[in-house]
């Protein structure tokens, strides 16, 4: 029987509360599959931050790095800013673990009505591969002059050939396995220099991919077609910035940011990928028990399905389809629904 170790970093806000909840299912559909893991709890985050100063320690990557994946709840808190939460965590296990690929699967469920008008189950079903080391979010850059008239803040993106060559061959892949259908998205008729040349890469890679047919969007027409044409659409490959905002437009379009699983995933063996619901800390509403879990339950299958155990990580996204398909089962707020946290996982556990 195959083990795994997997790092749980529950983090902020609603984090702990989905992570707490989803595990027994998650552990149900390990061992259905004949397989086990055990986990290791890092309580690093915003608490740790307003205590000691740090999200996490310094030795923290070392401490993660033996893991076969790592599991994050949520980061952020209202009384910390979010660029010391991103900068203190999320970033630092991104770059450090050379996690370039964000992969983010875009599925409007039976069940779920989108709201774009004339869309029903399985009409919107995309996937964006987002780069995720570099680009808009590389730390270049700097302020002088604090506290004067001429205080400046330069920041630089960062655009090499092979992080570009990486996550556009990484896509081109995907579209072979999917619909055949790649967007490229960028910005190149403002930004002459990356973003050009980042068609000039899509450009080269597609050669190697003569079945997948290629379309190029401006970001802006790009989040203008999600919405009037969102049926259209298979897998997009974005920059680090662009890919960030598209997937939460993927996410509305679908039916809920509780609905939108996300992975961090490194495709070589060197590092750990690293798997997270999109829906964030959700302050306002920690504690009341009525978080949903389903993006937590879906990146729990990205991180299985990683590991390469396909059975566990289509039991999870089955049921979870299921359970959306089914008018009686039980729903949070946020789909419509009156149901809490606790009671979507005992049903989900029930379809296993």
């Amino acid at each position: 029987m195959d083990a795994y170790e997997i790092a749980v970093i529950p983090g902020d806000g609603i984090g702990p509360e989905v992570v707490d909840a989803a595990l027994p299912l998650v552990a149900d559909a390990a061992e259905e599959a004949e397989f086990s893991f055990e986990t290791t709890r890092f309580d690093w985050g915003t608490e740790r931050h307003l205590e000691r100063g740090e999200m996490m320690p310094d030795d923290g990557l070392d401490r993660l790095s033996g893991f076969d994946s790592i599991f994050l709840g949520a980061v952020g808190h209202p009384d910390v800013p979010d660029h010391v939460t991103l900068h203190g965590l999320l970033l630092p296990i991104r770059k450090g673990f050379d996690q370039y690929v964000c992969k983010r699967p875009n599925v409007l469920f039976e069940g779920i009505e989108s709201p774009l008008r004339g869309y029903g189950a399985g009409d919107i079903d995309f996937v964006v591969y987002r780069e995720n080391t570099e680009g808009e979010y590389a730390s270049v850059g700097g302020r002088e002059h604090r506290g004067f008239d001429h205080e400046t803040a330069v920041q630089s993106a960062l655009f090499t050939r092979r992080g570009t060559e990486r996550i556009v061959r990484a896509a081109f892949e995907a579209a072979t396995e999917r619909e055949g259908r790649l967007t490229s998205i960028t910005k190149s008729n403002a930004q002459a220099h990356s973003m050009v040349f980042w068609d000039d890469v899509v450009e080269e890679v597609a050669t190697e991919f003569p079945s997948v047919e290629v379309e190029r969007l401006l970001v802006d027409a790009a989040a203008m077609d999600l919405i009037r044409r969102p049926h259209e659409f298979d897998v997009l490959v974005a920059s680090n910035l662009f890919g960030d905002i598209l997937t939460d437009v993927g996410a509305q379009i679908t039916g809920s940011m509780g609905l939108a699983p996300s992975g961090n995933v490194h495709p070589g063996e060197s590092y750990p990928s690293m798997f997270e619901p999109v829906h964030g800390s959700a302050p306002d509403i920690v504690g009341e028990g009525v978080a949903n879990p389903l993006a937590t339950v879906l990146s729990w299958s990205m991180l299985f399905e990683e590991l390469g155990e396909i059975g566990a990580a289509d039991a999870l996204w089955s049921a979870v389809a299921d359970q959306l398909a089914d008018a009686d089962a039980p729903r949070t707020p946020d789909i419509g629904g009156t149901a809490g946290t606790e009671a979507v996982v005992a049903d989900l556990r029930s379809r296993l």
